[in-house]
């Protein structure tokens, strides 16, 4: 099985229930454009990869496909397939599927491209789709210039030092140097997440670079949080959190 990056080792493995309860799913428009590009149905077989807990796992199901679900963290399998029973759940990496070649339709990987070796997972996914087969990079994007997150992410990336994130797009570069796949095509879905305080502040616990920090210094950052929300001004005294987000779904297909 290939490398997994210590901060998502650590950090996802320390906080899966976390993950689980505060991370946001993905809205019933961006699903059905995911599932229309890519062909979803009964008879059709998806591999999510880097599954996690299961947040696409759930949707991909319901449209009827088989899915395999791998995911490299044992614990995340762990909350998966305690809330997923009886799915075919499988330890593997991007870069290392255990997947038989040419055996599938199609790849979906959430919240995840980011961690990959970009060029390695694509050569990989280009042997276990059939050709012609469909892969889909689905990630949620939070409203970065509300001011309450703003100040919130302020505090957060601090400690991010290098950690791969979704943001800066460079997860991108893969799809243009290796000629596997298609262009990537973008679509956006407005994904807005309700969480109270404590939630919010159990959603950035489950950022891995923040799970993966020693336990005084991210409790002293949770509790820099958890004071911020309480005092902004857009937040002081809110029951309930809105986080503004949209859902892009970015497709292509195997050359």
């Amino acid at each position: 099985m290939g490398l997994i990056h210590p901060a998502a080792a650590d950090g996802f493995a320390s906080n899966a229930d976390d993950y689980e309860r505060t991370r946001p799913g993905y809205p019933a428009a961006a699903v059905a454009h995911l599932a229309k590009v890519l062909g979803l149905g009964p008879g059709v077989t998806v591999v999510d990869v880097a599954a996690g807990t299961g947040k696409l796992t759930r949707p991909l199901l319901g449209t009827g496909a088989d899915v395999i679900a791998v995911e490299p963290v044992a614990e995340m399998r762990t909350v998966l397939s305690r809330a997923l029973p009886g799915t075919d759940v499988r330890e593997g990496t991007a870069e290392h599927l255990p997947v038989d070649d040419a055996s599938c339709d199609a790849i979906a990987v959430a919240q995840a491209f980011h961690w990959f070796d970009g060029a390695v997972a694509l050569r990989e996914f280009a042997r276990v789709l059939r050709p012609g087969g469909g892969l889909a990079v689905v990630y949620n994007h939070r409203d970065r210039a509300v001011p309450w997150l703003a100040a919130v992410n302020r505090l957060v990336e601090v400690h991010r030092l290098g950690t791969p994130q979704q943001w800066d797009g460079r997860w991108r570069e893969a799809f243009t140097a290796d000629g596997l796949f298609t262009a990537l095509e973008d679509a956006a879905f407005d994904n807005p997440q309700l969480l109270t305080p404590d939630e919010l502040v159990g959603r950035i616990r489950s950022m891995s670079y923040v799970g993966a920090l020693p336990a005084p210094e991210q409790a002293q950052l949770l509790d820099d949080v958890a004071h911020l929300v309480a005092t902004h001004p857009e937040t002081a005294g809110c029951a309930a959190l809105t986080i503004p987000q949209r859902t892009v779904v970015s497709t292509c297909r195997r050359r």
